[in-house]
């Protein structure tokens, strides 16, 4: 009995890990997505300050500031440049 208590504990424990797995982007080869000096200048313009720019799965992503100054962990489809996901 305790053995599926523990089991079952733990199993709900990794279920916020689970939750926040990085979205699909694209299915575009890397070949085709913009450069990151360009993203990273459509993010700016968008009113993001960037403090981390990084390849995530197939999808670029930022955590920094928003334009009201809030933090903000958004995804971003590397072809296009549109915002797939954003969180905190």
């Amino acid at each position: 009995m305790k053995l599926k208590l523990v089991a079952a504990l733990t199993i709900l424990s990794l279920s916020p890990v689970l939750a926040l797995a990085s979205p699909s982007c694209t299915k575009e080869p890397k070949s085709k997505w913009m450069p990151e000096a360009a993203m990273k200048a459509k993010i700016e313009a968008m009113g993001y300050k960037v403090k981390t720019f990084e390849i995530t799965g197939n999808c670029y992503e930022i955590y920094g500031k928003d334009k009201n100054g809030e933090r903000a962990e958004v995804y971003f489809n590397p072809v296009s440049g549109d915002i797939v996901q954003k969180g905190d």
